[in-house]
């Protein structure tokens, strides 16, 4: 083999190298260098700063006192607790049987005893206004079915397709034959318009007499109307 040939071999080799090959290559000069120059830059810091000291972080914090209370001044007692609620027990004492009361029974007091109906003066007119008028026997409806009808006739329309009811409770004055003679509102519904129904079907509503033992007698009597679409 000629020199012409010997040199020209390593020159195509290197010629095909990569830029990483020649790197890898290269990588012990670059290192060498480096740790040399490191060593270097470290002797010449502690030769011309020979005395670099810490910063002193240090801090201080105040001492806290206790104050001392004033001997007048008194601190309350703890509250005491809430004392339970007692539980009620059923007392075992004897009643003594001379101080109970003795049964009512109608054979005691038998109704022939019983003390006549009050009689009434010729200047008292208890149809006026409504008042306390004494009976035994109350008066009562004998014409259901037709009040009835008069409800669902003279129930206002609009409060009936709008589904509002209520109760109205008229006062009646019922005379001995059993005749509504007066009328007008006890306690209203809260609708004038069924008010105002109550009072018409009143009218209509027809009675036994009332009777004190076994006489008829006139009376006012308190009767609930009511209006509902049910």
């Amino acid at each position: 083999m000629s020199a012409q040939e010997t040199s020209a071999g390593p020159a195509k080799e290197g010629a095909l190298l990569t830029a990483n090959d020649r790197f890898k290559r290269s990588f012990g000069a670059w290192f060498w260098t480096a740790m040399i120059l490191a060593t270097a830059a470290h002797f010449a810091v502690f030769a011309f700063w020979p005395e670099m000291t810490a910063e002193d972080v240090s801090f201080t914090a105040d001492e806290f006192t206790a104050i001392e209370l004033p001997p007048e001044v008194e601190i309350p007692p703890p509250p005491e607790a809430i004392a339970r609620p007692a539980t009620p027990v059923i007392a075992t004492a004897d009643i003594d049987e001379d101080i109970t009361i003795a049964p009512t029974t109608f054979e005691d007091n038998p109704v022939d005893d019983l003390p006549p109906p009050p009689t009434e003066t010729a200047d008292t007119d208890i149809s006026a206004a409504p008042t306390f008028t004494p009976y035994t026997v109350r008066p009562d409806i004998i014409n259901r079915a037709e009040l009835a009808r008069a409800l669902e006739r003279e129930y206002p329309p609009l409060l009936r397709d709008a589904g509002i009811g209520g109760t109205v409770l008229v006062w009646f004055f019922i005379d001995e034959e059993g005749r509504g003679q007066n009328t007008e509102v006890n306690q209203s519904s809260g609708h004038r318009a069924l008010d105002e129904a109550a009072l018409a079907v009143a009218p209509i509503i027809q009675f036994t007499p009332a009777l004190n033992r076994d006489k008829r007698v006139p009376v006012w009597i308190s009767l609930p109307i009511t209006f509902t679409t049910r």
